[in-house]
């Protein structure tokens, strides 16, 4: 008898116009630069644009894609090209993700 599969935690996350736009931006970034690298882009960033792109404003993410994109939100928002405007919203939406994904792991 095989037990049934976890179901996967999701977030919804409502993002400011100027957030988006840094998400919208991060994971275009990427998904092209795993093109240029001849490699397969990375199914989250695909699936998160795509909810990004169908939102209007709210956004679902699963565990593993809120994550992913604190981790490569972080990674932009520290490194020194990264626009004031950017490091603002940027900061802000690796915040909202942080309290989600803390929250949820103090339940349990």
């Amino acid at each position: 008898m095989t037990s049934p599969q976890p179901e996967t935690e999701t977030y919804e996350v409502t993002l400011s116009s100027d957030e988006q736009w840094v998400v919208h931006a991060l994971l275009a970034s990427e998904i092209d630069g795993a093109i240029d690298d001849d490699e397969t882009p990375p199914e989250w960033a695909l699936e998160l644009f795509d909810a990004l792109e169908d939102g209007d404003g709210t956004t679902v993410l699963t565990s593993y894609q809120a994550r992913r994109l604190v981790d490569a939100m972080t990674a932009y928002v520290d490194g020194s090209d990264a626009p004031d405007g950017d490091v603002v919203h940027g900061s802000a939406v690796v915040e909202r993700l942080e309290d989600r994904l803390e929250s949820r792991e103090s339940i349990q």
